[in-house]
């Protein structure tokens, strides 16, 4: 059975393995350029919830943070 989803947006259920370990559905590792020892960042919120972020957002987000910051100076 092939999931359709619009393009861009996938919906999946993932068990959470003995060592804690999820598995990311080979679709959305194809939709995001994921492989292996490819590095994320787990961004949790105990209201909204959990997200992961390829670690190139994080570096993208400090940069923005810091050139925000040095504005204000």
């Amino acid at each position: 059975m092939e999931n359709k989803f619009p393009a861009g947006k996938y919906l999946a259920s993932v068990k959470i393995g003995p060592k804690g370990q999820i598995v990311i559905p080979k679709e959305v590792r194809d939709m995001f350029g994921l492989t292996a020892g490819d590095q994320l960042v787990l961004m949790a919120d105990k209201g909204q919830g959990i997200a992961l972020q390829p670690y190139a957002y994080l570096d993208a987000f400090f940069r923005a943070v810091n050139e925000t910051k040095g504005d204000k100076e």
